[in-house]
This record gives C-alpha cells, sequence and structure tokens, in this order.
C-alpha cells in the first residue's frame, strides 16, 4: 500500500527536477504522524507569504483537508483528477493541493500537480466568491 511518505518524496525529487523549489516540512519517515502539526506549518507559511502554494499529502487527503481548510485564507483542495486541480486554481485559488498516498498512483498525483501547478485562477466572477469564502 503507498503511503503519504512514498508519494511525497516521489513528488519532491520530480519537481526538484524540474527546477521548483521545495521546501519539506515534514513527515520524515513512513513512521504514522500526527499530520495536522504539518497542514499548520504549510498553512502558517502560506499566510505569512513566505510561500504562495504548498502540498499537503496523507493517506487518502480527507484528513490534510480538514486540518487546512480550518486556517483563515487556506483554500486547500483535495484532487483526485486533473479536472479537479483545474477548477480548484481556476474557479476556488486554491493555495494548498492534498493529495491522498493510498488512493492516487504516482504518475496521476504528478499529473494532478502538473495541472495544479500551470492553471491560472481566472479571477472575474469567481473573485467575489473566493473573497467571501475567504471572509466565513
Amino acid at each position: 500500500i503507498e503511503t503519504g511518505f512514498e508519494l511525497k518524496t516521489y513528488l519532491k525529487a520530480a519537481l526538484e527536477k524540474k527546477g521548483f523549489p521545495v521546501r519539506d516540512v515534514g513527515c520524515l519517515s513512513e513512521e504514522s504522524c500526527d499530520y495536522p502539526k504539518f497542514a499548520r506549518e504549510v498553512a502558517t507559511l502560506i499566510r505569512s507569504g513566505e510561500a504562495r502554494r504548498g502540498i499537503l499529502i496523507c493517506g487518502t487527503g480527507l484528513g490534510m483537508s480538514i486540518a487546512a481548510n480550518r486556517f483563515p485564507g487556506i483554500r486547500a483542495a483535495l484532487c483526485t483528477t486533473e479536472f479537479h486541480a483545474r477548477m480548484s486554481r481556476a474557479h476556488n485559488d486554491s493555495n494548498i493541493l492534498v493529495l491522498g498516498g493510498r488512493v492516487t498512483g504516482k504518475e496521476l498525483a504528478l499529473s494532478i500537480l502538473t495541472t495544479w501547478l500551470e492553471t491560472p485562477f481566472e479571477g472575474g466572477r469567481h473573485q467575489k466568491r473566493v473573497e467571501l469564502t475567504d471572509r466565513t
């Protein structure tokens, strides 16, 4: 069974190979961990402006999504397809991509990540909705 750590390691190497700077805040092994700490760390980096976007990975992606979305200004999107990734950026201006290592294969995850990174926010009618989401 694929773990979040294995998927993180794979995607981190792929991003570095493409020249993207990667700041890895953990987890640092396959051992069970308290993933909300990592969601908080990534959310804090984004909210402070030290990072524009982040990636969170756990077994299903559900726990990380719940943990990250509790922070104001964070729009963490659990994506299982390239379409989800595209729409989460284009319409929702997601700033954290969440993936599940046990439910999304490596190649699909890389394709989802690539789509997410390459898709700009459309703004326009979606801007008002993002602002309403961030205020609640």
